[in-house]
């Protein structure tokens, strides 16, 4: 009963936060131009361009206007894009295969990459070997996501020829998702964008990993664990490192979200076809339902993920619910 009403609550708040974010992205289109320009051009007549501001209901009320497109967005309908003159929710599925397949694989680099590093880290913290690791994460963190995918493109495209810089390769169609993964051109074209956009959270992982487990091998547990005369491996990769891992099976649930977010950068750089590079040609081009539909699906991301992880930390800690109703 408590994890249900725990469940509740956190669906609730989620919905609260899409409202204030279908608000905000709403109440912005006013600044981002007038429509009307977007639809029937410079040629068109004063006289006509009323008739059809009234016919859009672009002369209603503020929430009036605001009314009508809660509605419609229930139904999935975030109007249709200036540009490709099709629904603009459409046009964000078209592109939400290419920015997940990035995501994955810059999530398949950190996971690979942090779990091991930042446990080698935590157990021999004196080593060289840690010291050069933290001081190239803190490079890492500082470089920013634009500079790296430049240095990538530099090295291995330009100056040593092993990789395309751009685009997104040679697909093939599983159902209904377009994957290159399954095609070596596909591969070839998805490593650079995905070691760029795993550059951003991979120094934090590798942090935050060794944080966590220098933490779990000073409790008593692990201490009872080395009287009792377990093994090493036995104490570090399934005592320790299983205790370590919640934590950042939260944090990473968390980031997925704001990777998402931060692919703009590199599928700009990479001229990836993906969400984040169609967001930035619809802000060039004034496509207000699409900047629109943009927004609130990279809202609905960081909702839902937020919540999923939330609920599923609060069935493996029953403290987090505690924590929640004394709130």
């Amino acid at each position: 009963m408590e994890y249900i009403q725990f469940a509740v609550r956190r669906l609730l708040q989620a919905t609260v936060v899409m409202f204030v974010i279908s608000l905000i992205g709403f109440s912005i289109q006013d600044n981002l131009g007038d429509p009307l320009r977007e639809l029937v051009g410079q040629s068109v007549s004063e006289e006509v361009r009323n008739e059809l501001r009234q016919e859009m209901g672009l002369n209603d009320p503020f929430f009036v206007q605001y009314r009508r497109f809660v509605v419609n967005a229930v139904q999935f309908d975030l109007g249709n894009s200036y540009f490709f003159k099709k629904p603009a929710l459409q046009v964000i599925g078209d592109k939400f295969q290419a920015t997940m397949e990035l995501v994955i694989g810059a999530t398949l680099i950190i996971v690979l990459i942090s779990v091991p590093v930042g446990v080698y880290c935590a157990i021999r913290p004196r080593s060289l070997i840690t010291r050069v690791v933290m001081t190239l994460s803190i490079v890492g963190i500082s470089v920013p996501v634009f500079l790296t995918a430049i240095f990538l493109i530099y090295i291995f495209s330009v100056e040593l020829g092993w990789m395309p810089s751009f685009g997104r390769g040679e697909t093939v169609q599983v159902g209904g998702w377009s994957t290159g993964f399954l095609t070596a051109d596909g591969l070839a074209h998805l490593v650079l964008p995905s070691i760029s956009l795993a550059s951003i959270m991979l120094p934090l992982f590798i942090r935050l990993i060794r944080a966590e487990m220098m933490e779990v091998l000073e409790t008593d547990y692990i201490r009872y664990a080395w009287a009792k005369g377990l093994s090493t491996n036995r104490v570090w990769f399934l005592h320790a490192l299983k205790n370590t891992l919640l934590p950042v099976i939260t944090v990473g649930g968390v980031q997925f979200g704001t990777m998402i977010a931060y692919t703009i950068l590199t599928e700009t750089v990479f001229q990836w076809p993906g969400m984040g590079f169609i967001f930035l040609e619809a802000v060039n081009r004034v496509d207000t339902p699409l900047i629109i539909a943009y927004i609130i699906v990279v809202g609905l991301i960081f909702v839902v993920t937020n919540t999923v992880v939330d609920v599923v930390y609060s069935l493996v800690n029953p403290t987090v619910r505690l924590v929640g109703q004394r709130q």
